[in-house]
């Protein structure tokens, strides 16, 4: 019992300091607020049956991206498969809004064109955007460094290929 305990103070500090971390990439997954509240309880619970088999050799910020991120992918995979169409998604969804909602069009846009990536491009630029290193992103990912470099320069001509169309 007291063991219990002991967890899920450490846990419940844990979670305080990575709540923001969680939510962006819920947020990145699921544009619907009801959703995304539904995905960020189901990484939350991820956490906590992985909590105690923590591996303190790899950084604990790499740690929560990567079950996240793992987390969100299947729920993408859940929800998208529901739906009729990819543009049936992109229509029943909001407009992603800055955190401070002050809402920045080009990072409207910018959102709106991750949002078209395949998951598993959405999660590397989300890592790389958030100012993770190649080496960070590769242990996240499970990839080589030579992989997410590779990648990260296709999402990027991807991304401006998307930014040359509405000129």
């Amino acid at each position: 019992m007291e063991e219990t305990k002991l967890h899920d103070g450490a846990f419940i500090e844990y979670l305080e300091g990575y709540k923001k971390l969680i939510a962006k990439v819920a947020r990145i997954y699921c544009k619907d607020s009801e959703e995304r509240k539904d995905l960020i309880q189901e990484i939350i619970i991820q956490l906590w049956k992985s909590f105690p088999k923590y591996d303190k050799t790899y950084s604990i910020s790499t740690w929560t991206y990567r079950i996240a991120i793992n987390v969100s992918i299947s729920y993408l995979r859940k929800i998208t498969s529901r739906k009729n169409t990819h543009n049936d998604y992109l229509q029943q969804n909001e407009l992603m809004q800055t955190e401070d909602s002050v809402t920045d069009e080009k990072l409207e846009q910018l959102y709106r064109f991750i949002e078209l990536l395949k998951p598993i491009n959405k999660a590397i630029i989300i890592l790389y955007m958030e100012g993770c290193s190649n080496k960070e992103i590769s242990e996240v990912m499970g990839m080589s460094v030579t992989n997410v470099s590779t990648k990260k320069l296709r999402i990027k001509e991807e991304l401006k290929s998307y930014f040359e169309t509405i000129k």
